[in-house]
């Protein structure tokens, strides 16, 4: 049976990598690249996040300390919910480049309520510590540990907010380039925060629990 215009397009779209959903547009590549300038220059921050870390760590003025704070179960199981939320949010991708709309929300759904569960996991291990009466004005542990961990627990937070919209404008709209390209960003957003949380994990928290 004859494919209509439409189906023959999308399927060489899917089988041709330069012919891409998100780059089919003439801006498509030019904003890709801004986005990837843009999370240069955020690796920057949380460079400089870490490294402050990294020199003060050991300065808790009487306080307590990165190993009287730090709780396997708890940071483990943000470190699995990120992941997995990783895992996923590529497979939103490939279902945006196979052009199954209903999947690719399915996909995003999940991303979000990951990166939800992350959030709440990390609040309430803030609320904990500050109970305990490790607040940011303790010492100078506490106000690098709770500024580059909270950095990047804002980050996902916008990256929440942001999924939740382009989820919007894909019900709305559907797949297109514009969409196409939307979807992508935010998968390259999303794997950086990944990234990030795996460099915590293993500076922050391991470092802590194995001093």
């Amino acid at each position: 049976m004859a494919l209509s215009n439409n189906e023959a397009k999308q399927r060489s779209s899917k089988h041709d990598t330069s012919r891409l959903l998100e780059y089919q547009r003439h801006d498509g590549p030019l904003n890709i690249l801004g986005f990837w300038i843009f999370l240069a220059t955020d690796l920057i921050l949380f460079a400089c996040l870490f490294a402050t870390y990294l020199v003060i760590r050991t300065h808790v003025d009487g306080g307590p300390t990165d190993k009287d704070l730090f709780e396997i179960p708890g940071f483990t199981i943000e470190t699995l919910l990120l992941l997995t939320s990783s895992f996923t949010g590529s497979l939103a991708v490939y279902e945006m480049r196979n052009f199954n709309k209903k999947r690719l929300i399915g996909w995003l759904i999940v991303t979000v309520l990951l990166g939800i569960g992350f959030v709440g996991f990390e609040i309430s291990e803030f609320v904990q510590y500050v109970g305990d009466g490790a607040t940011m004005q303790r010492s100078a542990f506490l106000s690098a540990f709770f500024t580059l961990v909270g950095t990047h627990g804002a980050h996902v937070s916008l990256g929440i907010i942001w999924m939740i919209s382009i989820i919007r404008q894909v019900v709305k709209f559907g797949i297109e380039p514009i969409n196409a390209r939307k979807v992508f960003i935010v998968g390259l957003y999303w794997h950086f925060l990944d990234i990030v949380w795996i460099f915590i994990f293993s500076v922050v928290y391991m470092t802590g629990v194995v001093s």
